[in-house]
C-alpha cells in the first residue's frame, strides 16, 4: 500500500513538473509578444483585447475548461482538424494539460512582461535608432534584456501557478493516472478515497513546498538579474 501511494505521489509530481514546464515553454514566446503590443501598440480595440487576455484570471477554471473542450475535442471545430490532419489530439491528453494550464496562466506571464517593458527607458531606443540600429537589433540588444527580469518573474509565477492548477484540467483533461493526474488533481482523488487522508496530507505538504519554492525562486532570480543588469 505504501508503496502504490509512493507511486502515485511520484507520478503525480512527474506529470505537474512536465505539465508546468511544458505550459510555460508553450506560452512564453506568444506572452512575450503580446505584452510588447500591449505597451507598445496603438490601435482600435486595444482595450477589449487587453480583457480578452486578461479574462482567466476572472473567469472560473471550470469554464475556461469547458471551452477549451467546445474548441479542441476530438469532434471541436479546431480540435477535429487537428485530428485529422496532423493526428494531434489534446483533449484528456498530458499535452490537453498543459494547454489548460498554459492559458490558464498565462495572463501572469503577460503582466509581469508588461509592468517591465512599461519601465524600459524609450530613451536609449531612441537612441540607437538615431545610430542606426533597426528595430529587431533594437529590441534584441536593448528592450529584451532590459525586460528579462520581467520575463523571468512572469516564467517562474506562472510554473508556479501551473503546479497547482485544478478546474481547468481537470474539465479538459480529466483526471487520468499517469497521464493527467496532476499534484492537485491526484490530492482531491485521494481526499475523496477511503483511508486516503494520509496520502492527502503528504500531497498537500508537498503542493505547498513546491509553491513557496516557486516564489522564493522567482524573488532570488529577479533579484540576481537586476543587480547584474545594475538595476
Amino acid at each position: 500500500m505504501n508503496g502504490s501511494s509512493g507511486s502515485a505521489e511520484l507520478d503525480a509530481l512527474r506529470l505537474s513538473l512536465e505539465v508546468a514546464a511544458r505550459s510555460v515553454g508553450f506560452s512564453l514566446p506568444l506572452a512575450v509578444l503580446v505584452a510588447w503590443i500591449l505597451t507598445r501598440a496603438r490601435f482600435p480595440g486595444r482595450i477589449v483585447f487587453d480583457a480578452f487576455v486578461h479574462l482567466p484570471l476572472v473567469l472560473p477554471p471550470v469554464a475556461v475548461g469547458y471551452v477549451l473542450l467546445m474548441l479542441f475535442g476530438a469532434r471541436a471545430p479546431i480540435g477535429g482538424w487537428l485530428r485529422s490532419h496532423f493526428g494531434i489530439e489534446l483533449a484528456f491528453t498530458t499535452a490537453g494539460a498543459a494547454l489548460a494550464t498554459a492559458v490558464m496562466t498565462f495572463p501572469l506571464m503577460v503582466r509581469a512582461i508588461r509592468l517591465s517593458l512599461e519601465n524600459v527607458d524609450r530613451g536609449l531606443e531612441e537612441a540607437a535608432r538615431t545610430l542606426g540600429a533597426a528595430a529587431v537589433d533594437r529590441f534584441v540588444s536593448i528592450t529584451l534584456p532590459l525586460m528579462l527580469p520581467g520575463i523571468l518573474a512572469g516564467a517562474v509565477t506562472a510554473f508556479a501557478a501551473g503546479l497547482g492548477e485544478f478546474g481547468a484540467v481537470i474539465t479538459f483533461a480529466s483526471n487520468i493516472p499517469g497521464a493527467t493526474r496532476t499534484l492537485p488533481l491526484a490530492l482531491y482523488t485521494a481526499m475523496q478515497s477511503p483511508g486516503g487522508d494520509a496520502l492527502a496530507l503528504r500531497l498537500a505538504t508537498l503542493s505547498l513546498a513546491l509553491g513557496l519554492l516557486g516564489l522564493l525562486a522567482c524573488e532570488l532570480l529577479v533579484r540576481r538579474v537586476r543587480r547584474l543588469l545594475g538595476r
